[in-house]
């Protein structure tokens, strides 16, 4: 256990917490009898996050591939926004994230944190303002499914996939808020259908993993900071 720790280079309780995250991921599976690619995407999700929340270079590659898994699951439901908005901005956030994380790294295996200056609080601002104007009438021409909250959506995931780019701890603060939306979202599926039942789940956990994110974040800037000042 301890050889598979190191491996992973995971805490105990960030273990626990996955171990706990990919339970809850099989038991809505098997609740809902079906649906499993959403199963495959709901565990890459919750190992992309957990590996986010140390920091790691390896949680942004994973988002990758989840943003694509997750595309195919909206569209098999009619959630064009959040087909449109993982395939052709969360990936690709989350590709670019990979690169930012590689050029600022704080050591071998952690990224540096970042601070946000005046430009990029103006970015975050007109940037998510622009990005909602667009997919809202976007969507709306689509005939997407739950409008308003599929357009609420994609602005939580503007400004959660900017921040991560920025190596901001408030990144994780937008997507546990993104969390909240989906989990509205995607209750409002099994409504027609059990099958989404895991996506429920999915991001139940999600929010989870995305509020230690946050506090590890946190310990990880104060950390780094007194190291450069202290």
């Amino acid at each position: 256990m301890r050889r598979f720790l190191r491996f992973l280079d995971l805490s105990k309780f960030e273990y626990c917490l996955w171990v706990v995250s990919v339970l809850v991921s099989l038991a809505a599976f098997f609740i809902a009898r079906q649906g499993v690619l959403q199963l495959l995407t709901t565990l890459v999700g919750v190992t992309a996050l957990i590996f986010v929340a140390k920091g790691r270079v390896l949680g942004q590659v994973l988002t990758v591939l989840f943003a694509v898994l997750y595309a195919a699951v909206s569209y098999d439901l009619r959630y064009y926004g959040e087909m449109i908005t993982y395939l052709f901005m969360t990936a690709p956030m989350a590709l670019f994230a990979v690169i930012s994380w590689l050029r600022h790294p704080y050591s071998k295996k952690e990224v540096a944190v970042g601070r946000l200056s005046r430009g990029k609080l103006w970015f975050l601002l007109l940037g998510s303002v622009s990005v909602t104007a667009l997919f809202y009438f976007l969507l709306r021409a689509l005939g997407n499914a739950s409008l308003a909250v599929s357009t609420l959506s994609i602005t939580t995931s503007f400004l959660a996939s900017a921040l991560t780019f920025f190596r901001h701890p408030l990144y994780a603060v937008g997507y546990a808020a993104n969390d909240i939306v989906l989990i509205v979202l995607w209750v409002i599926a099994v409504i027609d259908s059990p099958a989404y039942f895991t996506m429920v789940a999915c991001f139940l956990m999600f929010f989870l993993n995305d509020v230690y994110g946050y506090l590890n974040w946190r310990r990880m800037q104060k950390r780094q900071n007194k190291s450069a000042y202290g």
